[in-house]
């Protein structure tokens, strides 16, 4: 058997500089969700993507959470959610007790369609927050975005859990809203092994979400609690490992980017394949190469066969208005269910870091033999 192609898998530098901050952990004995590697890897992300607090988290569902938390949202509230996106953007949602109504796609960008969201607050004006997703490193169209909810003035939540490093316009995806997260699961563009990041411009709510997300303990000589809280923080080992990560986050983009660009060089000229959209405003992490099969073979018969040499592919998000436990919520859409068929019809290509010329020209031989027998 062959050697596996991942999607997307851990990628620690060769530099070693994660194991310095792990080191550094063990050595002053700060093993617990508290110590300087937290602190600094809060500032070190914070000045890297230009917003005024960021907290640490122990996943991106966490941060989401936190997110509608500070935004005010409680039971029975409404919250705006791109459907077409991964189940942790929108669970969070129902921890709190809200309604979900879910929006669909834009077909140049793939994330939410700034018309279908215009006709949502025309059904639902009285609504608490939107949440907007960068799928796969793509930007949504923010302009259009943030015009129609200020002028609902209702904030915005930017799920950027797989868009750390990507662009709109000169500026880092996940703080053009009033919170954004970030992921760092172990297939993100770098990560901690587990853990995420809430940011914000608005340094009193981070503050208010860095004492919920410590299970809400009073400053009390003895244990008093006068609010709900969680055990959210992430710990100084995990944030150890994302200081590393982050001093190489420029190097895996430059690596995403190219994996992507081989891909539409060796299979752009296959009939019934269409690569995820890119714009002049729109600078992507390309975190995956997401294609859309538009001819006889379907995603199906692609993932099948790279799976027989060994190669990980994966469809695309299922969208959440289409998910059993989501589908009695409303879906906004403008007659056409784009984000449905972005599902049918798309194929996530593998795009780990550590892939080799040889590996992505072994992808791309099995995709055009496929393509030979057809």
């Amino acid at each position: 058997m062959t050697e596996r192609i991942y999607l997307s898998s851990p990628h620690m530098s060769d530099e070693g500089y994660e194991m310095q901050y792990v080191k550094e952990a063990f050595e002053t004995n700060w093993i617990a969700p508290l110590g300087e590697n937290v602190n600094q890897f809060e500032k070190e992300l914070a000045e890297k993507v230009g917003s005024k607090a960021a907290l640490a988290l122990s996943s991106g569902t966490a941060a989401m959470h936190l997110a509608l938390k500070a935004a005010g949202v409680g039971e029975g509230d409404i919250v705006f959610c791109q459907s077409l996106t991964f189940a942790a953007t929108s669970n969070p949602i129902i921890y709190q007790h809200a309604i979900p109504v879910f929006i669909d796609s834009d077909p140049e960008t793939w994330n939410m369609s700034p018309e279908a969201l215009e006709k949502a607050f025309e059904k639902y004006p009285n609504v608490k927050a939107v949440i907007v997703v960068h799928l796969y490193g793509l930007s949504a169209d923010m302009d259009k975005i943030l015009e129609i909810c200020r002028r609902h003035n209702v904030p915005i939540i930017e799920d950027a859990a797989e868009s750390l490093g990507a662009y709109y316009k000169g500026k880092h995806t996940g703080t053009f809203g009033d919170y954004g997260i970030f992921s760092f699961n172990g297939n993100k563009i770098i990560t901690t092994s587990g853990g995420g990041m809430l940011v914000s411009n608005h340094v009193d709510k981070i503050e208010k979400a860095r004492f919920w997300s410590t299970q809400s303990r009073d400053q009390a000589r003895h244990y008093q609690h006068s609010e709900l809280g969680y055990n959210y923080r992430m710990s100084n080992v995990l944030a150890g490992i994302g200081r590393g990560q982050l001093k190489v986050l420029d190097d895996r983009v430059a690596k995403k980017k190219y994996i992507f660009e081989f891909y539409k060089r060796e299979l752009g000229g296959l009939d019934g394949i269409e690569f995820m959209p890119i714009h002049e405003w729109n600078e992507p992490n390309y975190w995956l190469s997401a294609i859309q099969l538009t001819g006889d073979i379907r995603p199906i018969d692609l993932i099948e066969a790279l799976e027989k040499e060994n190669i990980e592919s994966r469809p695309v998000w299922k969208p959440m208005h289409l998910q059993p436990y989501y589908e009695k919520y409303d879906y906004i859409h403008l007659g056409t269910d784009v984000a449905a068929k972005l599902f049918e019809n798309g194929v996530c290509l593998p795009s780990d870091t550590k892939m080799t010329d040889e590996d992505l020209k072994r992808v791309c031989g099995t995709i055009k033999e496929l393509w030979k027998k057809r």
